[in-house]
């Protein structure tokens, strides 16, 4: 038994239809929020206290001495 709707498109016209449109966009949907995580970095992405400190040392913003003695804390 065909369904045939008023333009003469039987039913399975309209569900492949339907079924491209949303894999469209989808697809364009996913392509926006790769781009955007793409252009802004890391946002969800923490630093581990050890990664600040060896940040810090590199920057010069603490001793070596102050380093080895903040890593020596954190790891105990």
């Amino acid at each position: 038994m065909m369904w045939y709707f008023g333009s003469g498109m039987s039913a399975w016209t309209w569900i492949v239809g339907t079924l491209t449109m949303l894999l469209f966009w989808g697809g364009l949907a996913v392509l926006v929020v790769w781009a955007v995580s793409a252009v802004t970095g890391r946002r969800g992405a923490e630093e581990s206290a050890e990664e600040i400190l060896k940040r810090r040392l590199a920057a010069g913003q603490i001793s070596l001495e102050d380093y080895e003695r903040m890593r020596s804390a954190l790891r105990s």
